[in-house]
């Protein structure tokens, strides 16, 4: 009978211990840990960056080859060779960064130490010196102002990691992601102004602002912006989620590190995936030669921006809802296929009544001859519907990178976020290399060769196949990336009840690990 009584305790007492286990663990991921000027912190130093990273991509490799009279080919191998380099400089940066523990944090340093190098390389990439009178003297200043960018941008990186440190209320984080997502939609508000600009302003005569002054002008602008916001985000952060200390990193050693990343499945989907979706970079780095030659105007890719981005501010708020019914990935996995067929469609219907024979090339291949109106109100239509999942899946996407972080912290017990996104940017731009590469080889593909008047102004180009060729470049390229982004995230593993096991198993497992650095505190007081 007493053994039934001691057997009944010890039960009650188990089941007591599991319960206020389950009661501290629900407290802890309701639990609020944001504050309002973290939180504007966050999205001003996404603002910054967005808008320098979207002029970046928008019109670098458009300057390069426009006004500093690069070849489409001599472009596309730097940026072969570029993208090579910058894998291998990632490889170092991750290791640094993870391993870095300092009184500000492990992250935020990274906000200001790498500003000044990617802020001065910026505006070399938009600047053409008067001693630059040689191919090779042009070749080796891009190539320097792209290697320091990219050396900075390695670093500067960790802003993006931030967005999973600052808080382990995976709620909050969501809800985080998707308020920075629709922050990032003001990230192209600059780099459309500066189109604007170049689309209305007069011509350049002898004594005005000729186009090439508008690109340079515009990259000081942001890059004095980008650089404000970082230090206001280096201000106004902390970072909240447990860490192992110095000492339990270095019990793990560099190459055991690497092993546990490749351990990473989930990784190596969003890999392969982000592989795919960056075909769509080959599209949007050629879509000012679409504009300015196809179009005749190159402020109409600005003037169809302000429409189609309209969506997209509807998208972000229900994203986080459709997420949380459906799951990040089946969002994901359905927004790509979307997004694949849509560009597909558009591409046949800009070739609709192309007769080769008697001239016709399709209505949105060469607007000359057309009504400008109508064909902007057209493809402004198609690119509305084309976009429309863009959103979801950025949303989704951060989502998805979160789970492959925590995947990593269930397996491993270690959370070395910059480490996986080192092995991601490895393989992400190792492959990325190659639509590198085809950014400029398209180009010269189509036959373009960059024509200037008097004022070093553009003249539009009237080749038909070139203008041809323009036009699938833009359509195409982002239909079979966006397809193919979509089927492969049908094999990312962390979904449904696995995430639901991971996430519980998390939520111990970082309990204890904040008991034992008290308990460890305690004692060294205790033992002083």
């Amino acid at each position: 009978m007493e053994n039934n009584n001691v057997t009944t305790t010890v039960a009650d007492e188990v089941n007591g211990e599991a319960i206020q286990q389950e009661v501290e663990s629900a407290s802890a991921s309701n639990r609020r840990y944001l504050r309002p000027k973290e939180i504007a912190a966050y999205l001003l130093t996404s603002f910054g960056q967005k808008n320098l990273s979207q002029y970046v991509n928008a019109f670098r490799q458009f300057f390069a080859i426009s006004f500093l009279g690069m070849s489409g080919s001599t472009y596309g191998v730097i940026m072969f060779i570029e993208s090579i380099y910058d894998a291998v400089d990632d490889s170092i940066s991750g290791l640094i960064i993870d391993r870095t523990r300092t009184r500000w944090g492990r992250l935020r340093p990274w906000l200001i130490i790498p500003t000044p190098f990617w802020a001065i390389a910026m505006i070399m990439l938009f600047t053409t010196p008067s001693f630059l009178v040689h191919e090779w003297q042009k070749v080796v200043w891009t190539v320097i102002a792209i290697f320091v960018y990219n050396l900075g941008m390695s670093y500067f990186g960790a802003w993006t990691i931030m967005l999973y440190n600052i808080t382990p209320n995976n709620n909050e984080r969501d809800n985080l992601i998707a308020t920075s997502k629709f922050t990032e939609l003001f990230g192209v508000f600059l780099p459309s102004i500066a189109s604007m600009f170049v689309g209305f302003l007069p011509k350049a005569t002898d004594n005005a602002i000729g186009m090439q002054d508008i690109y340079t002008g515009f990259a000081v602008i942001i890059a004095v912006i980008a650089a404000f916001t970082a230090f206001f985000g280096f201000s106004g952060m902390r970072e909240r989620v447990p860490l192992a200390s110095r000492e339990q990193m270095q019990e793990v050693g560099v190459i055991e590190s690497f092993k546990n990343v490749f351990k990473n499945r989930p990784m190596f989907i969003l890999v392969l995936s982000g592989f795919f979706n960056g075909f769509k970079s080959v599209g949007a780095s050629s879509e000012s030669f679409y504009w300015m030659h196809n179009s005749k105007n190159v402020a109409h890719g600005s003037i169809a921006g302000l429409f189609t981005g309209i969506p997209n501010y509807i998208m972000v708020p229900l994203a986080p809802k459709l997420i949380r019914k459906f799951g990040a990935k089946k969002v994901a996995v359905a927004s790509g296929i979307f997004a694949g067929l849509a560009y597909g469609a558009t591409f046949l219907i800009g070739l609709a009544g192309m007769n080769r024979s008697s001239g016709d090339r399709g209505f949105l291949v060469d607007w000359d001859g057309g009504n400008t109106i109508v064909n902007l109100a057209v493809l402004t239509i198609c690119l509305t519907i084309c976009g429309l999942p863009n959103q979801l899946m950025n949303v989704a996407g951060a989502v998805l990178q979160g789970d492959v972080y925590d995947y990593s912290e269930w397996k491993t017990g270690m959370r070395n976020e910059a480490l996986v996104q080192t092995v991601q940017n490895y393989f992400g731009k190792a492959a990325n290399s190659i639509t590198q590469l085809l950014s400029g080889v398209v180009i010269s593909a189509v036959g373009y060769v960059a024509r200037k008047d008097e004022f070093g102004n553009i003249v539009p180009e009237s080749n038909e196949n070139t203008l041809i060729g323009f036009w699938a470049i833009f359509c195409l390229m982002p239909a079979i990336a966006r397809f193919l982004y979509g089927v492969t995230l049908m094999f990312f593993n962390v979904d449904g009840k696995v995430k639901e096991q991971m996430l519980k198993e998390l939520e111990i497992k970082r309990r204890e690990r904040v008991n034992a650095l008290n308990a460890d505190g305690e004692a060294t007081e205790a033992a002083e």
